[in-house]
């Protein structure tokens, strides 16, 4: 079994910045990609960033130049750092791992149980 705890979010002002952490436990091999995505009330869940194993790194269009994407591979952890934050950015923010529990299993997707960012005076 695997497991993400998601940590950093928050209220912060508009134009502030916050810096959430992503750490995924238990069961780990090895881990593929990993990325950050969010859900605002009444809308669907969003990409916000992903980075590769070897740190290539992808990112939504609404928040690019803005936030930052990193992971720590020795570590398992994968870090958004968000800086300029608007009212627009609040939501609740998942992680996602592709992680290999085993050296004979295939990857799988496993989630964070997320955490509240909210972008308000």
């Amino acid at each position: 079994q695997v497991q993400l705890v998601e940590s950093g979010g928050g209220l912060v002002q508009p134009g502030g910045s916050l810096r959430l952490s992503c750490a995924a436990s238990g069961s780990v091999f090895s881990i593929n990609a990993m990325g950050w995505y969010r859900q605002a009330p009444g809308k669907e869940r969003e990409l916000v960033a992903t980075i590769s194993s070897g740190g290539s790194t992808d990112y939504a269009d609404s928040v690019k130049g803005r936030f930052t994407i990193s992971r720590d591979n020795l570590k398992n952890t994968v870090y958004l750092q968000m800086n300029s934050l608007e009212p627009e950015d609040t939501a609740v923010y998942y992680c996602l791992a592709n992680v290999r529990t085993t050296y004979w299993d295939p990857n799988r997707n496993y989630w964070g149980q997320g955490t509240q960012v909210t972008v308000s005076p």
